[in-house]
């Protein structure tokens, strides 16, 4: 007997209840009409993932009931078609200083019309990104269905990185696996993924099916790249990544043992992944919520190019523009190289000087500052005079600021509040300066030189005083970067990166920045998160804090 499954690798939508059930049944349909009985969508297909506090809300919960037997019905004529369709299940009893859970990250099974079976996720997660203790009761039953004759198991996400929920649906009867997914993409993450569903269907003697989820929520990327194991834990198939699809597997029906096969398509690795993530990311971001288009001050640097290149691939050239403002002590090789970069992409670009604003307000604090050298408070004033044309020119327009700070500067605070930091999206917010230039030569790489060679090698500078230097300011990106790495994302403590032979006093002022800036990363636009620590859902510090390491 042969089965052929559908993975329906889809992009939903948080909170859009209806569109998501059209997104299933129309999906459904076409897989049925190519042969597939057993359709399966990623965790939580119904509401999108993560709907965060939407979830405490009644009348959340009540749409996406409303969904789920909305799906049921529209494929209630498709004989035989079992669809797995993932939803928030139950409710909870709250109230002002209290809440008693009993809601569920579930999935049900659908068939002519009727919920078969509801399964709920045992294995919660509550690390890095992940909040499910906040909304969800673990689950405690299996759930093994019937598809032409196949007992299927079915399990959630989590519950396959842990042997007991593969093992019990063994146990009631399971010859298949099948595992929706939405699990948040970070460098190498994939990989992983792979590792470890093929560990599991080896050490339950199964084949496994992973349906996993596709897009940009917030922060958040999914990848896609679904894909199945067979029972001794090698690669049956693999979906596209960063794409949606419907991705077909043959399961060959042998007595008790079932053989899975099909499609293997290539999958991005190193910087093309981050590419493809960022890009993604971008344009979620920016078609979920409904903007026109976006703009970003490009000022002849590394970071803005970058994000003008990432911004063009994910929205086309006619939805970005950038903004040139020259202050003083802008040199002219950055006005000349800006000026190339916006022809090369073809976007709209623009100048404005901010010389005239910046000279206003040293008038008007001039008797405020008589006697005082110039310092940081005049370069920020002329950051700040960036963000707010920028924020004016959005204003006006509807298109949303893209900030350009990469997670160096983050970390350390080299940026301004109400400056560069003025915007509504942070796309490199999580890329350290050492990545921002991996990422610019991979780009050049391609084919198509789109960022001038001269941005990528002239030494980085916020041109805000004279033959200013990062490295006037900071230790080199290279030691900064990898102090960082060490200490924000390794979790190391001082002594232990001293020990691993960085200088005592590049780890005690990198430290120290991390700490001190934090009142400014909270202030900061959300941004898209790469590494498995970034500075937004995974970090949550306290702004008031005397520990030293």
């Amino acid at each position: 007997m042969a089965l052929t499954i559908c993975t329906a690798q889809l992009n939903v939508v948080v909170g859009d209840m209806q569109g998501n059930a059209q997104k299933i049944v129309a999906a459904a349909r076409k897989a049925y009409e190519q042969g597939a009985r057993l359709v399966l969508t990623p965790e939580l297909s119904i509401c999108g993932y993560p709907a965060e506090d939407l979830l405490l809300r009644p009348a959340f919960m009540a749409a996406c009931d409303d969904a789920v037997q909305q799906v049921a019905r529209e494929l209630a004529g498709l004989k035989g078609l079992h669809v797995v369709v993932g939803h928030p299940h139950g409710s909870a009893i709250r109230g002002k200083s209290v809440q008693v859970q009993q809601r569920y990250n579930a999935a049900s099974v659908l068939c002519e019309g009727r919920v078969l079976e509801t399964y709920a996720k045992r294995e919660l997660p509550n690390y890095q990104v992940f909040d499910e203790y906040r909304y969800f009761t673990r689950g405690q039953g299996t759930c093994v269905f019937q598809v032409e004759g196949l007992s299927v198991g079915l399990l959630i996400c989590e519950d396959a990185w842990f042997a007991e929920p593969a093992q019990l649906a063994r146990a009631s009867g399971a010859q298949l696996l099948v595992v929706p997914n939405a699990s948040p993409f970070h460098a190498g993450k994939s990989g992983e993924r792979v590792a470890r569903m093929a560990d599991r269907a080896q050490d339950v003697g199964l084949p496994l099916v992973y349906a996993h989820l596709v897009g940009g929520q917030d922060e958040v990327i999914f990848d896609g790249a679904s894909f199945a194991v067979n029972a001794d834990g090698s690669l049956a198939a693999i979906a596209p990544a960063f794409e949606e699809d419907l991705f077909y597997v043959q399961a060959d029906v042998q007595g008790d043992a079932v053989t899975l096969s099909g499609p293997r398509a290539a999958q991005p690795d190193g910087d093309a992944e981050l590419w493809h993530a960022l890009v993604l990311g971008v344009r979620d971001y920016i078609g979920k919520n409904g903007f026109p288009g976006v703009l970003l001050g490009l000022s002849g640097g590394i970071d803005s190019a970058l994000v003008l290149a990432i911004a063009v691939d994910a929205l086309g050239k006619d939805k970005v523009r950038a903004v040139m403002m020259p202050s003083p002590y802008t040199a002219s090789i950055s006005w000349i190289d800006a000026a190339e970069m916006a022809k090369r992409l073809g976007v709209r670009y623009d100048e404005i000087s901010i010389k005239p604003m910046f000279e206003s307000f040293r008038q008007a604090l001039a008797g405020e500052f008589a006697g005082l050298p110039e310092d940081t408070t005049e370069e920020n004033i002329q950051a700040r005079i960036r963000g707010v044309l920028l924020m004016a020119l959005s204003n006006k327009f509807g298109s949303i600021v893209l900030t350009t700070g990469n997670k160096s500067e983050m970390a350390t605070g080299y940026c301004t509040l109400y400056g560069d930091m003025a915007g509504g999206f942070a796309v490199i917010k999580d890329v350290a300066k050492t990545l921002v230039y991996r990422l610019a030569n991979w780009k050049n790489a391609q084919g198509h030189e789109v960022i001038p060679q001269r941005i990528i090698t002239r030494p980085p500078s916020a041109e805000l005083r004279p033959d200013q230097k990062d490295q006037d300011s900071l230790p080199p990106y290279e030691v900064l970067d990898a102090i960082l790495q060490r200490y924000m994302e390794d979790d190391q403590g001082i002594e232990q990166i001293v020990a691993a032979g960085f200088d005592p006093a590049d780890v005690e002022r990198v430290t120290r920045l991390i700490k001190v800036n934090e009142y400014k990363r909270r202030q900061s636009p959300v941004g898209i998160r790469i590494t498995h620590r970034a500075f937004g859902r995974d970090w949550r510090y306290p702004i008031t804090s005397r520990f030293r390491a």
